[in-house]
């Protein structure tokens, strides 16, 4: 077993900073250029480092160039948590004060969780105060992805995550050390218009673990992809999950 862990998500900008600066606002963080060889013009949210604070305050948001605008809604999205109804009207009102905006995907009235999008309409969900599933996984309470039930079978066996639900087509998986979920909702699958502007990032300790990681990936159904923006970084590979998802394996990076 190699030293794959997740690392978080990577995001297409237009604007990295802008993006960073908002997302650093909304969850309390701090926002910074990635100054690693080969991440020119990257700007990452990096976790606070709080002491008790679970694996999922640990993901790191990264924003990465680019010139292609947004074609459709996103297939991954975050879910955020919220303590009490005054925290998510807090939550919201801060969201939209840094240059958020509501945001209809085609919820209705009797949802409890409220819709939002960040400056440059990316999608994300601030959960209600008492969601069973989501309590004690921290502010990211999940990486929400489109994709089929398969996935979770995959990526459990990726990571070396249990799966913590496994209902008709849906699945989830978490850290054995807490934190956010990453869940799929299984089909039928959002469509696809170009490459998807937000994808998961995965992280190794070095260039030997990263081809070992990327052998064992291809033998778990995953492929180098052939096709796709520009490169994720020094010492990376890009790579496609049995659902055709785009995902990046890199060396570790500074937190």
């Amino acid at each position: 077993m190699t030293g794959l862990a997740l690392d978080g998500i990577d995001v297409d900008a237009h604007s990295p900073e802008m993006l960073a600066v908002f997302w650093a606002a909304l969850l309390d963080r701090e926002a910074a250029p990635d100054t690693a060889p080969g991440t020119g013009g990257d700007w990452c949210v990096v976790p606070s480092g709080r002491a008790g604070e679970g694996e999922g305050e640990g993901l790191r948001l990264r924003f990465v160039p680019t010139s292609i605008p947004k074609a459709s809604q996103n297939r991954i999205h975050l879910d955020l948590t919220t303590t009490s109804a005054l925290s998510m009207e807090a939550m919201i009102a801060r969201a939209l004060r840094a240059g958020g905006r509501r945001a209809d995907i085609g919820q209705g009235d009797e949802d409890p969780h409220e819709v939002l999008a960040d400056p440059e309409g990316n999608e994300m969900c601030i959960i209600e105060p008492g969601n069973g599933f989501l309590r004690g996984t921290g502010v990211i309470g999940a990486v929400n992805c489109d994709g089929t039930h398969a996935l979770g079978g995959f990526w459990s066996a990726a990571l070396g995550w249990p799966l913590v639900w496994d209902e008709g087509e849906e699945t989830a998986l978490q850290s054995p050390r807490g934190g956010a979920k990453i869940t799929w909702s299984g089909t039928p699958l959002m469509p696809r218009h170009g490459r998807d502007r937000i994808r998961l990032a995965l992280r190794v300790r070095d260039d030997a673990e990263l081809d070992a990681a990327c052998e064992r990936l291809e033998r778990l159904g995953a492929r180098v992809a052939s096709a796709g923006g520009p490169p994720a970084g020094a010492s990376s590979t890009t790579m496609a999950d049995p659902d055709g998802n785009e995902f990046v394996v890199r060396v570790a990076l500074p937190h």
